[in-house]
């Protein structure tokens, strides 16, 4: 909303501010950990009980994300963002996943941090 003279009043500014902290809070409370003992406890018995092996139980994004891998041997996360067009928070929480089932794991190596395979 504008005053007479069109000018967008502190009122405005603050509502347009305090939806834009909800959406960040949004976005960072839908953030998987990805290092969460707990998690990592919880998927690997889910899945194990559960007996899902392997690629089995993932999404198609997942699959993509560890075929991808699986493929390349290693790859940085940037590589893995630009080759399957993931916005890094996305990736991230996918990342996360695969490595609480026990599929995917970080390796730094000199200045860079490559995912592999377990």
């Amino acid at each position: 909303m504008t005053n007479a003279s069109g000018v967008e009043t502190t009122a405005d500014m603050g509502n347009k501010l305090h939806s834009e902290d909800e959406d960040l809070i949004d976005e960072v409370s839908n953030r998987v950990k990805s290092c969460d003992p707990w998690a990592v406890y919880s998927a690997k018995r889910f899945r194990k009980m559960s007996g899902i092996k392997g690629t089995e139980g993932l999404t198609d994004q997942q699959r993509a994300i560890y075929e991808f891998i699986q493929f390349r041997g290693k790859v940085t996360i940037k590589e893995l963002s630009s080759a399957l067009h993931l916005p890094p928070p996305e990736l991230e929480n996918q990342l996360a996943i695969l490595r609480h089932c026990g599929l995917v794991k970080g390796q730094k190596e000199d200045d860079k941090v490559y995912l592999t395979l377990f």
